[in-house]
């Protein structure tokens, strides 16, 4: 186990001492090539810049620190640096335009990140170098085309929460993150769709790469796990937001389901749930952009919706159907594309979100998965399909048998406490999220073979 410093540093002549720890071992950062911002913040202001728009100091800071969170998520290796396994200990040293500000904020975006990611964070701030103090200029446009910003990731959740805004007439900037191959091609096919379906509208999308080499923290290794990468992802939708010039609201569309991701099994409350979207972390954000000074809020508007009731309640279900096949659900694209007659967009048809995806879109479905008839044959319960399959068949029986269960499951995966007006809501779509998973499991043998 090694506690990991990373340090980051804006040019050559940035060699401002850090103190560190005898037990840290210390990693630099670079972030600027010349006078451009590396990692694919510079490419994302300079699309930004395209569009007409720029973000405030405080948003590109945003984009800076997640960089670091995200050089540390991927390149440190829980399995090699980590006491048990998982919980690594990270510090960062991140130059910001506003070091006052960030050191304020800084209690509440260790809890963001400690919840996320199950590592120990801590955040140290200093100022900007010389000649690094303004790294944005104010737009050209008088007034900017876009009145939202939506997270688009290239899921189905995203692409519902695309349709029903611009049905509703508006003209959302769709943010999304560039992962590797399979989801970059869902998030283009789809938006290619939408452009195609709302040639009128003036919508358009901002999409950012963001990797690092693999030795860029020496032997620290390579982490797949990836807990941290909504953080980024929110990032890059704030720092869009900013680029406004007013109040604004970041949508993070996602189902109450999945939001709130209640663990199958015990074995499943840690490594094997993720905590994108869950109440508590989306109230950490809202906190920090108070006290970022930010003039928006994380949103999202399906958190008492079921898959299924936000593909129902969706206002144009003909595209929906049309375009539903290009998003992708899976939580590992690469193992459906490798199973023999498997998705060209990576369906596993098995793992959790493929099923509620199922689920969700039971008598429209026409995505191609890996497994293309769950009941054509009993799945080993030896063998990854049938475990998974296996684990929610369990959940669901345990809830029908007693349904009061959910309004006491629902506080596993986290603290509920910010707004407690909404728990009852949240345990009932719960409830009926695998009420929904267990129509569509009705009659799926697993067994030990």
């Amino acid at each position: 186990m090694r506690r990991h410093l990373i340090i980051g540093r804006m040019g050559d002549k940035d060699k401002l001492a850090i103190p560190q720890a005898s037990d840290e071992v210390a990693s630099a950062l670079p972030l600027v090539a010349g006078k451009l911002l590396k990692h694919g913040v510079g490419r994302a202001l300079a699309d930004l810049k395209v569009l007409g728009l720029a973000p405030s100091e405080i948003g590109v800071d945003l984009l800076v620190v997640a960089a670091h969170v995200h050089a540390a998520d991927t390149r440190i290796a829980r399995k090699t640096e980590s006491q048990d396994g998982w919980t690594r200990e990270i510090r960062l040293v991140v130059p910001v335009s506003d070091p006052d500000r960030w050191r304020q904020a800084a209690p509440v975006l260790k809890r963001a990140l400690d919840f996320l990611s199950g590592d120990k964070w801590e955040l140290g701030f200093r100022a900007r170098p010389k000649g690094f103090e303004m790294l944005v200029k104010k737009p050209k446009l008088a007034v900017v085309p876009f009145d939202t910003v939506n997270l688009f990731s290239g899921g189905l959740d995203s692409l519902i929460g695309a349709i029903d805004t611009l049905k509703a007439g508006g003209a959302p900037l769709l943010v999304s993150h560039a992962g590797e191959g399979a989801v970059s091609k869902s998030q283009e096919f789809c938006f290619d769709g939408l452009k195609d379906a709302y040639p009128k509208s003036q919508f358009d999308r901002l999409r950012v790469w963001m990797s690092f080499q693999g030795n860029l923290l020496g032997a620290a290794g390579k982490e797949d796990s990836t807990r941290g990468r909504s953080f980024l992802f929110f990032s890059l939708g704030i720092a869009a937001g900013t680029s406004l010039g007013r109040s604004f609201t970041l949508k993070v569309p996602e189902n109450g389901l999945i939001a709130l991701n209640v663990p199958l099994d015990p074995l499943r409350l840690g490594a094997l749930s993720t905590r994108t979207t869950h109440p508590f972390y989306m109230a950490r954000w809202n906190e920090l952009l108070g006290l970022l000074g930010i003039p928006g809020q994380v949103d999202n508007p399906y958190w008492d919706k079921t898959k299924g009731e936000m593909v129902a309640a969706c206002p144009d279900k003909a595209l929906l159907k049309k375009l539903a096949p290009l998003s992708l659900s899976c939580s590992s694209p690469s193992k459906g594309r490798w199973k023999k007659g498997g998705s060209a967009q990576g369906h596993c048809g098995y793992c959790v979100p493929c099923l509620i995806r199922r689920a969700a879109l039971r008598g429209i479905d026409t995505t191609r998965y890996g497994i293309a008839d769950l009941k054509a044959q009993p799945l080993d319960t030896g063998q990854a399909e049938g475990r998974q399959v296996r684990s929610f068949q369990l959940a669901i029986a345990r809830l029908a048998k007693r349904p009061g269960l959910a309004a006491a499951l629902i506080h596993k995966p986290g603290p509920l406490f910010d707004d407690p007006a909404r728990q009852p809501a949240l345990g009932a779509v719960y409830l009926r999220g695998m009420q929904e998973a267990g129509r569509l499991l009705a009659g799926v043998r697993t067994v030990a073979l």
